[in-house]
């Protein structure tokens, strides 16, 4: 058994972020299923968002987020994560992070601010379209120097200790975790008495998605084990323009080109979003995913294209340099042709349910970032809301734990089991495994997508109840691999998305079933909830 004063599971900036900050009281342990660079933070192309500008203000970024989030967003805890972003921005920038500056005409330099979906003004701090990388990049560089920081990478976390599963008939409390180190095969138990989960989104539950594979919804599967409540997955965003292209079936062609001037068009070039939202191609990601899926639906065409070419190539390539090189060796050329897009699962708006420090219904369990759910992005996250999420609770996380947990307040030495395989055996035919996990994919797309009904959640709870019955049996009679893992969470937290759906009879935000389709403020202005205790 190794104890640690802090564990930190995932490695984006929510993670890293905080374990930066923790290192300075007491020794942390971050654990990352695969190489500590390869998270959703990464993929982040378009920005964080915050107020930087004087044309811009906190009142008008909160007005925009409770715009987005379609009632749902608490205003506390919205103006909280706003407000403090400046803050967090420019500890970003002391550990290195470079954002876009331009000439602001007096020979000196500013930041160069880009605009979203959702956003009134520019506020949206980026590095080219790699923002992600970027942060991921100098964080990481950080983590490796810093004294007082345990990396475990390709160490996938099983289950979280708990006082219950040791038997205690005490208050449920989080005291560590099993880990599998993916080289060896051994599992470790690690102790803690303060563990914060920061392991990211879900988006490998649908067929079609923007995310890394590494976002299979660990997080929140264990945290659901564990009995922590769980809120609001009903609301899984779809983001609206995904590169449309065989070659690239996970490639992101960021929000940001719509706030440089690019249209969401059809095969003869008609600006089509106008018919839906007078904002067009700027609406919330909500309103275009549905424009986008209704169009494809009402034509038959596959795809829908995003059209840039009214800008210069030298701007297109010196802005979106990213995007532009792969489209270009996709036989796309970004400044002359449309770009086909469709739109593909991307944001999990619900989680584990905290408060706005990061703190969930387990004592000494605390979740950060895209596995939480804080209420920030209530039913539709405000593009570029959640790298400033991840940044900020993780701030206020550790300000939490240091007062209701400080170090060196005496706890009871406990000394946890060491994992037992007991009488099981290799995974003699991985075949099942990938049937199932595309199986539970495939059902999520066709049955609890962009546009849901009745008939349809229940026939994926029906399957995903059968599904769950396997994945248990072989989760009990093999020994834990990688796979069988990444299975047992995905069956999991897709029951939980489903069940949440079932219960929401409106359409709100992100959710939308034509059984039900208009809001309805007087029964469903309220968070849907589920826990096991």
């Amino acid at each position: 058994m190794k104890s640690y004063d802090f564990i930190v599971v995932g490695s984006g900036i929510a993670g890293l972020s905080f374990a930066l900050r923790a290192s300075r009281h007491g020794s942390v342990a971050i654990l990352t299923k695969k190489e500590a660079e390869n998270t959703n933070t990464s993929w982040a192309q378009g920005g964080i968002a915050c107020v930087q500008s004087p044309e811009d203000s906190f009142d008008r970024h909160v007005a925009d987020t409770l715009d987005a989030g379609a009632g749902l967003c608490p205003e506390d805890v919205v103006r909280t994560i706003v407000s403090e972003g400046p803050e967090v921005i420019d500890e970003l920038i002391r550990w290195g992070v470079e954002f876009d500056r331009r000439e602001n005409g007096d020979g000196e330099s500013e930041l160069d601010l880009g605009r979203e979906g959702g956003h009134t003004k520019r506020r949206i701090l980026h590095s080219k379209d790699t923002t992600g990388r970027e942060i991921e990049t100098k964080l990481l560089a950080a983590v490796r120097a810093a004294e007082n920081i345990d990396l475990f990478e390709r160490h996938f976390a099983i289950d979280l200790i708990t006082t219950a599963k040791l038997g205690f008939a005490s208050s449920l409390r989080c005291v560590g975790l099993y880990a599998l180190n993916e080289d060896s095969g051994e599992v470790l138990t690690l102790r803690s008495d303060r563990v914060i989960l920061c392991t990211g989104g879900s988006g490998r539950v649908y067929l079609y998605t923007t995310n890394p594979k590494v976002a299979t919804g660990d997080g929140v599967a264990m945290a659901w084990r564990a009995g922590a409540a769980i809120a609001n997955m009903e609301f899984v965003q779809f983001h609206p323009t995904c590169l449309y292209h065989h070659e690239e079936k996970s490639f992101l062609i960021t929000e940001a080109m719509r706030g440089e001037g690019a249209k969401l068009v059809d095969k003869d070039g008609r600006d089509f979003v106008t018919a839906y939202d007078e904002r067009g191609s700027l609406a919330p990601r909500d309103i275009v995913a549905r424009a986008i899926d209704r169009e494809i639906k009402k034509t038959g065409s596959p795809c829908v294209f995003l059209d840039i070419t009214h800008q210069p190539k030298e701007f297109i390539a010196e802005r979106f340099p990213n995007i532009y090189e792969t489209c270009l060796r996709l036989g796309i050329d970004a400044a002359t042709d449309p770009i086909p897009v469709v739109p593909a699962a991307h944001y999990q708006c619900g989680g584990v349910r905290t408060d706005v420090n990061g703190a969930t219904s387990i004592a000494g369990l605390w979740a950060v970032g895209e596995v939480a759910c804080t209420g920030l992005h209530g039913a539709n996250r405000l593009a570029s809301n959640s790298l400033l999420e991840g940044a900020v609770v993780s701030r206020r996380a550790l300000a939490d734990i240091l007062e209701t947990l400080p170090l060196g307040k005496a706890t009871e030495r406990l000394l946890l089991p060491e994992w037992e395989s007991g009488d099981v055996t290799d995974v003699d035919e991985l075949v099942v495994i990938y049937h199932n996990w595309d199986e539970i994919r495939r059902l999520m797309w066709d049955y609890v997508s962009i546009v849901r009904t009745s008939k349809r959640l229940q026939r994926a709870a029906t399957r995903l109840q059968n599904l769950r019955r396997e994945v248990q049996e072989f989760y009990w009679n093999f020994r834990v691999t990688p796979e069988l893992l990444e299975l047992r969470n995905l069956v999991e937290v897709a029951t939980l998305i489903v069940d949440c759906a079932a219960r929401r009879q409106e359409s709100r935000g992100l959710h939308y079933t034509l059984d039900y389709p208009e809001i309805d403020d007087q029964n469903w202005l309220i968070d849907t909830v589920l826990s096991r205790f």
